[in-house]
């Protein structure tokens, strides 16, 4: 009873993931009579398509989310790591307040938020940029980070810290030639997880970056959605390539993921 359980619970989760493969490799106007129908022939034409739109709507929507999501994930896996090794190590009060004030974080959704954001970003002249979305981006998921990180050093003998002081080596010394190269699953974890959910948001970079700085992927794909019509061979095409390079990135750091996750889960 179990194996079958987890196999149609498997089956159910598959099902997007088999119309967005099925769909991208079927003509245009099979999909909408059919959608859930096999390619039969196949076809290139969506992602050709899609690769060669005259507006360049992926290329340019690929370059804005690789350079969000590389900025974001770069400072916010160096600040939490940091302030995660600093909250690890100080058992005082005050430092199990601010870890009880960041997770508190977590409960909040961004879409709470994002109106008092607007407001600030406006103040210091940030809306419609970048910067605005990577500020943002780092502001709300650095709770998440900390937490993982704080968890990991605390699996972290402080002996190897204090050794490396007795040798002459100051705080961030210590940090960054002990601490952080043994925080590698962490920082695989961490990075997948901000990863993901940066590269797909919606919402935010549709606010914040606005129509003038152009899209990411995801919002890409919601402007290949005219009002009228909707061309569902583009739509998946941009689907199917917007998801590659996000499903590549995870399978190469996957192997990391679950000790990264449950190495802080048994200690301190």
């Amino acid at each position: 009873m179990r194996a079958l359980v987890t196999t149609v619970v498997g089956a159910l989760f598959a099902v997007p993931l088999y119309v967005v493969l099925a769909n991208t490799f079927k003509h245009g106007p099979d999909i909408a009579p059919d959608p859930f129908g096999p390619p039969l022939p196949p076809t290139l034409d969506n992602l050709a398509a899609v690769l060669s739109r005259p507006d360049r709507l992926f290329w340019a929507s690929l370059g804005n989310s690789v350079i969000v999501t590389a900025l974001s994930v770069a400072v916010l896996t160096i600040l939490s790591a940091m302030l995660g090794h600093y909250l690890a190590r100080t058992p005082s009060r005050w430092g199990r307040a601010a870890t009880l004030l960041l997770l508190c974080g977590l409960m909040i959704p961004p879409q709470v938020i994002l109106l008092p954001v607007v407001r600030v970003l406006q103040l210091f002249d940030l809306m419609t940029t970048v910067q605005g979305l990577v500020l943002f981006n780092v502001g709300y998921y650095v709770p998440f980070g900390v937490f993982v990180f704080s968890g990991f050093v605390r699996t972290i003998p402080i002996e190897m810290e204090q050794a490396a002081a007795i040798d002459g080596a100051g705080r961030l010394a210590t940090f960054w030639r002990v601490v952080f190269p043994l925080l590698r699953p962490a920082s695989a974890s961490a990075i997948i997880f901000f990863s993901v959910w940066i590269w797909n948001d919606f919402l935010n970079p549709l606010i914040i970056l606005g129509p003038s700085q152009g899209t990411t992927v995801t919002t890409g794909i919601y402007r290949a959605v005219g009002q009228y019509q909707v061309d569902f061979g583009t739509v998946f095409g941009l689907m199917f390539l917007a998801t590659l390079p996000i499903l590549v990135f995870y399978l190469a750091l996957q192997r990391h993921f679950v000790k990264g996750l449950t190495s802080g889960a048994t200690k301190g």
